[in-house]
Parts: C-alpha cells; structure tokens; sequence
C-alpha cells in the first residue's frame, strides 16, 4: 500500500494514476470553492481549461441552467457570473445550477489526470469525508496519489500542508505504508503548523496574495476544517458529489 504526494501536476506519469485514487488539492481555492458549491445544492461542477472553453461548453447547456465562474489573477472574469471565492457560491446562486469553473491551477491540475481509477477534490473543508474515502481505498489495496496543484507551476505551502494532513489522516495506524519523499515533507509542513490554518495561509505567498487583493475573509473560509463535509469525484468531465444518488 503506497501514498504518494505531487508537488505540481506537471509531475504526473502514468504511473501515479493507473488504478488508483488521485485526490486533487487546490486549498486556496478551487477545491474550497468545489466543495462549497456542492455542499450547498449545485448540480456538477465543469472544470475547463481556459475562459473561453468554458463559454463554449456553457453553449451546450440550457439556457439558465448554468453559471460561469472562475479567476485570473485571482480576480472574476469580465461576463462571468461568480469568481473563484467560496464565499460567492451560496445556496441561492448555485442551488440546481452547474458551474463551468476555470481557474489558474486547480481546474488545469484536474484535466491533467489521466487514467485513474477514481479522482476526488480535497481540501480542509471536507478533510474527514475525503480522507474517510482514500483510508477505506487504501486498506482495500488502492495506491493513492495526492495532487498539489500548486501556483502558477510552483510549490504552494497551503497544498502542500493540506496533502501532509491527509497523509497522516489516511495512513494512522495503518501498518506497511510506503510514502515518498514529497509525502514525508508534506507531513512534517503539516505537523510544524497544526491546527493554526491561518498562520500557515498568512506564510504561504498565495495567501499572502488573497489577502493583498481584498479576500481574506476567504482565507477562513478554506481553514475553516470539515465545515463542507461532501466528497466531490470527478468523473466523465464533470465533478458531481458522492452520495445516495451517486455511487462509485
């Protein structure tokens, strides 16, 4: 039984997704934002590659039944709906709506997975659900891979810290794990900042740069752990929530 964790999707080989478990990690903030968005009634979420794929793909869709949303530079889009702020996907804007999201990492880091037996969305925000799922995989004798989206083809601290907290949530107590290297240093980034999600956010350059820019209350949005307990898996192009009405 292996976790292995990425620094950067542009990692990836085939070999790090053939019949495993990827969890993608985009802590600040698509992951945030995909798991809030589920939590509070969107129907699936539709990561693109760019802006103008997602208004193509939104020609495919009823009229009023979709919201376009994302950033660049960490700012929403000129004609679209919502930004890539978790605070903006409240019930009442996405319930029964589907997002088509582009964002500068997160969205790219999930359509560059290729080949794996199952993809989930982590994150604070849905940590026990997400790891509850990877623990159960992993005993089950499914390697995992966690996928640090990082920022702009860079290490980010807050990914990296987040997949060293599901490293150690998904392998406690379990006997015979194999980590790399880069799962080991997640794990000590974990441990050095514990529970203070914010003095880990406030270090790291991205969060840095949110709350430059006017979202810091963002910020506590995504440290805010397990407040949007949903697992969100994205299968055949879209991220819908794992539940009664979707089963692996």
């Amino acid at each position: 039984m292996r976790i292995d964790v990425l620094f950067g999707a542009q990692q990836l080989t085939p070999q790090d997704t053939q019949g495993r478990i990827v969890a993608v990690i985009d802590v600040l903030r698509a992951s945030t934002t995909t798991a809030v968005a589920l939590a509070n009634g969107a129907r699936a979420i539709i990561p693109t590659e760019s802006p103008d794929a997602a208004v193509t793909r939104s020609k495919q869709l009823e009229r009023g039944a979709f919201l376009l949303a994302g950033e660049r530079r960490m700012l929403k889009m000129d004609g679209f709906d919502l930004g890539n702020s978790p605070r903006e996907h409240t019930r009442e804007v996405v319930e029964g709506k589907t997002v088509l999201l582009s964002t500068t990492n997160g969205t790219k880091a999930l359509l560059a997975v290729q080949g794996a037996r199952d993809v989930v969305v982590a994150s604070y925000v849905n940590l026990t659900a997400v790891s509850t799922m990877l623990r159960t995989a992993l005993r089950g004798g499914t390697d995992i891979t966690i996928v640090c989206a990082g920022q702009d083809r860079q290490f980010a601290l807050e990914d990296a810290g987040c997949a060293g907290r599901y490293v150690l949530n998904v392998a406690k107590r379990l006997n015979g794990i194999d980590v790399n290297d880069a799962a080991l240093a997640a794990s000590l980034i974990d441990r050095k900042y514990g529970d203070n999600l914010m003095r880990l956010f406030n270090t790291a350059v991205h969060g840095r740069a949110l709350a430059a820019a006017g979202f810091g209350d963002d910020l506590a949005v995504c440290a805010a752990v397990d407040s949007y307990p949903v697992i969100p898996v994205y299968q055949d192009r879209q991220i819908t929530k794992l539940g009664p009405d979707r089963e692996r």
